[in-house]
C-alpha cells in the first residue's frame, strides 16, 4: 500500500471570525496582523473552539427538522412498518446510533439501532446515565413536552439524548445522537490553521522547505508551516522535451532504481528506491528537460465561525460610499422575501451570505443549467449527501481510481453544497446553483493532503469531462510547473478556474490561485471587511464571503466552516450561473464580467485587500444577460455562433 499522498496542495479555506479575538476589519482598514507567533496560535486556538460550537448548532438544528419530518411520515400504526421506516431513517442519518418510537395512546414502543456500549475506561455508570436520558426523554414526549439531555462521553465520543413530541399522539421520537462532527471539526480545523505540524514529515517523509530560499526548514510547531512548502523526499517531476522511448524509460527505471513511474500530460512522475529528491534533480538535468521539479504537496486550509449568526447583514446600498451607482443600466426587479426565500431549514437562519452577494435577486434572471457542470476538485463529495445526491454525476478519484469520489474529509462536500446544495427541499441548506450540475473529483486524501500530480490529473479529467468551471479551493506557496501545465491545459479549452488564495494573511502568492489564467479569490466576513485569515496581494482578483459559511458535510451532516476555500466555490457559482444566462461566453470574458460589476471596497478601483471587490451576482447576470446582444461583443458572438454550427454539421 502507498505510504501516502505526495506533496501538495491543501484545501485552502476555512476560519472562524472571533470577535473580539479575531480582528475583525471594515472596508477601509489594512489587513489584520498579528503580533507574535504566540497571540496567532492563540487566536486559532479559540477559532477552533468557536467553529466546534456553531457545527453543533447546525447539528441540533438539522436533528430537530429530520425528527419533525419523521414524525410526519411514520403515522401507521403497524409496528413492523414504522420499523422499516425507522431502520431506513438511521440509515440516511448514521450520526442517530439509537432511535425510538413511543405511542401511548396505542401502546407501542419500537426500536432501532443500539446504546452505544461503554469501554474499559468509562464506568458502567456512564451508559447507565445514558439509558436514564433515553427513559427522561421517552417520558418527555408521552407527556407532549420535547427533551434535550446534557452531553455525555462515552467510549471516547460525546453523545445526547434528544425527545420530540408527536402532534398527532401522546408520543414521538426520542434519539441518540452521535456529536462526532464537532470533534471531527476540531481535528480538522488544528490541520487546517496549522495549530499542529501539517504535513507530518514523520508520515509522509517528505521535506518542508521555505518557498522563496528552497532551504530546509524544521516544521516543529504549527505555525512553523506559514511560507513553508512540501515535497516528497524520493520522488521527481520531470516534463521532456521529446518523449522518451520504451527503451529510455526502462533505463532510467534501472538508473535510479524506480519503484513507480506515472504520467500526466506530457510529464512524468518518478520515484526512486534509493535517490533522493536533489540527486534525482542532477541525474536528469542530464536529459536537458524542459523542467525538473520536486512533487509537491498541497494541503487544506480551514476555518469556522461561533455563534452562526452574523454580526450584521445590511442589504447593498443603491450607491457606494464614493457616490457610485451599484447598479447597471436598470434597476433590479424588487424581490419579494416571503417569495423568493428558499425554505431550506438552514438557509434563514444561518445562510447570510446569499443575500449579501444578492444572489436571491440573481435568480430572476437565471438560476442555473444542467449542461453548464462544474466541477469540485478536492476531497471528494459525499455521493449519499441528500442535499447533494441529486445533483451530482459520476466522478473521479485520482487518488484511488478503482475508488468513489467519496470525501473522507468534509471539504469538498463543503464547498460542493456551497456550489449547488438542492434548493427548496425544505431540508438543509440552499445552493447557489438550481440546476447545475457537480462533477466530483478527489485529488486529496484522507489527511486533505494530494500531490501536484493528483492535482494535474484531476484538473485534466475534469477538463477532458465536461466541466465548464473548475473550483480549486487547495494551494501551495510554489510556482509547480506540473500543475501550471494542467491549469494551462483547462484554460485553453475554455474552462473557467476559480481558485483561493490561502488563509495565512500574507502577500505571498499561492498558487494554482496566482497562475494568470486562473481567477483568484479572497475572503470577506458579514460586515464585507477583510478576513483576518484571508491572503491578499495584488494576484487577487475579488473577494467573496467566506466566513462562518454553512454548508454540507460528510455523513449527511452540516458544518459551519470559514476560509478562502470557502471564498472561491461562491465565485465558482457565479461563473457558473454567468454561463447558464449566456454560454457564448468564453472563459476570459466570464472573468471579466465577474471583475466589471462588483462591488468596490477598500481604497478605490484594484486593491491588494480586496482585488476589484466583493462580487454582486443579480449586477454579473444582468451584464451577461445584456451582452448576450451587446454590439461590443456581436462580432465574437456570430463567430462563436458560426464555429458552433460547422462543428455541428461536421458531426452529422
Amino acid at each position: 500500500m502507498r505510504r501516502g499522498t505526495a506533496l501538495g496542495l491543501s484545501l485552502l479555506g476555512a476560519t472562524i471570525v472571533v470577535v473580539p479575538l479575531l480582528w475583525n476589519m471594515s472596508s477601509n482598514q489594512q489587513p489584520a496582523r498579528y503580533q507574535s507567533a504566540s497571540q496567532e496560535k492563540h487566536y486559532k486556538l479559540n477559532t477552533v473552539h468557536q467553529d466546534m460550537k456553531v457545527t453543533e448548532r447546525l447539528l441540533s438544528t438539522d436533528t430537530k427538522q429530520a425528527m419533525n419530518r419523521a414524525l410526519s411520515q411514520w403515522p401507521s400504526k403497524d409496528q413492523n412498518h414504522i420499523k422499516v421506516k425507522m431502520d431506513r431513517f438511521r440509515a440516511k442519518n448514521p450520526h442517530f446510533v439509537y432511535t425510538s418510537w413511543v405511542n401511548q395512546s396505542a401502546g407501542a414502543h419500537v426500536r432501532s439501532g443500539s446504546i452505544p456500549e461503554t469501554s474499559k475506561h468509562d464506568g458502567k455508570s456512564t451508559k447507565e446515565q445514558l439509558v436514564s436520558y433515553v427513559r427522561k426523554a421517552e417520558t418527555s414526549v408521552t407527556n407532549k413536552q420535547p427533551y434535550r439531555s446534557p452531553e455525555i462521553m462515552l467510549n471516547g465520543k460525546q453523545y445526547v439524548v434528544e425527545g420530540h413530541p408527536s402532534p398527532a399522539t401522546n408520543g414521538g421520537i426520542v434519539t441518540v445522537v452521535s456529536q462526532h462532527v464537532v470533534y471531527q471539526v476540531h481535528n480538522h480545523q488544528q490541520r487546517n490553521l496549522r495549530v499542529v505540524p501539517y504535513p507530518p514529515e514523520h508520515k509522509y517523509r517528505v521535506k518542508s522547505v521555505d518557498t522563496n530560499t528552497k532551504k530546509d526548514v524544521n516544521v516543529a510547531d504549527g505555525e512553523d508551516n506559514q511560507g513553508t512548502s512540501h515535497y516528497y523526499t524520493d520522488e521527481i517531476v520531470v516534463r521532456f522535451r521529446q518523449q522518451p522511448t520504451e527503451q529510455q524509460l526502462q533505463r532510467i527505471r534501472d538508473d535510479i532504481r524506480a519503484t513507480a513511474v506515472k504520467k500526466v500530460g506530457n510529464a512524468y512522475v518518478f520515484q526512486s528506491k534509493w535517490m533522493e529528491t536533489e540527486r534525482l534533480q542532477q541525474y536528469f538535468a542530464s536529459y536537458n528537460p524542459i523542467y525538473v521539479e520536486p512533487h509537491y504537496l498541497y494541503l487544506t486550509n480551514d476555518l469556522k465561525r461561533s455563534d452562526g449568526t452574523p454580526t450584521s447583514l445590511h442589504a447593498t446600498p443603491l450607491r457606494d460610499r464614493f457616490g457610485r451607482d451599484n447598479r447597471l443600466n436598470q434597476a433590479p426587479r424588487a424581490i419579494n422575501t416571503t417569495e423568493d426565500e428558499p425554505n431550506d431549514v438552514l438557509y434563514r437562519p444561518y445562510q447570510w451570505n446569499l443575500p449579501l452577494i444578492k444572489t436571491n435577486n440573481g435568480w430572476s434572471l437565471t438560476k442555473g443549467r444542467e449542461d453548464v457542470i462544474v466541477a469540485v476538485v478536492d476531497t471528494g463529495v459525499d455521493l449519499k449527501h441528500s442535499d447533494l445526491k441529486d445533483k451530482l454525476l459520476p466522478g473521479y478519484n485520482a487518488i484511488n481510481r478503482n475508488a468513489q469520489p467519496q470525501d473522507d474529509v468534509g471539504h469538498g462536500s463543503h464547498v460542493a453544497g456551497i456550489i449547488g446544495a438542492s434548493v427548496n427541499n425544505e431540508e438543509g441548506i440552499a445552493g447557489m446553483t438550481w440546476y447545475n450540475k457537480i462533477l466530483p473529483v478527489k485529488v486529496l486524501d484522507s489527511s486533505g493532503s494530494g500531490t501536484s500530480y493528483s492535482v494535474a490529473e484531476g484538473i485534466i479529467w475534469a477538463t477532458d469531462n465536461g466541466a465548464k468551471v473548475i473550483n480549486l479551493s487547495l494551494g501551495n506557496y510554489v510556482d509547480g510547473a506540473l500543475l501550471h501545465d494542467a491549469v494551462r491545459y483547462a484554460h485553453e479549452r475554455d474552462v473557467v478556474l476559480i481558485a483561493a488564495t490561502g488563509n495565512d494573511n500574507t502577500s505571498q502568492p499561492g498558487y494554482p490561485a496566482a497562475y494568470p489564467e486562473v481567477f483568484a479569490v479572497s475572503a470577506t466576513d458579514s460586515n464585507t471587511g477583510k478576513a483576518s485569515y484571508s491572503n491578499y496581494g495584488n494576484y487577487v482578483d475579488v473577494v467573496a464571503p467566506g466566513t462562518s459559511i454553512a454548508s454540507s458535510y460528510t455523513n449527511n451532516q452540516y458544518a459551519a466552516l470559514s476560509g478562502t476555500s470557502m471564498a472561491s466555490p461562491h465565485v465558482a457559482a457565479l461563473a457558473a450561473l454567468i454561463r447558464s444566462v449566456n454560454p457564448s461566453l468564453k472563459n476570459t470574458e466570464v472573468y471579466d464580467i465577474m471583475r466589471q460589476t462588483v462591488n468596490d471596497l477598500g481604497t478605490k478601483g484594484k486593491d491588494n485587500y480586496y482585488g476589484h471587490g466583493q462580487i454582486d451576482v443579480e449586477r454579473a447576470l444582468l451584464l451577461a444577460n445584456q451582452s448576450t446582444h451587446s454590439l461590443s461583443l456581436y462580432p465574437q458572438n456570430v463567430q462563436r455562433e458560426l464555429k458552433r454550427t460547422a462543428s455541428e454539421f461536421d458531426k452529422q
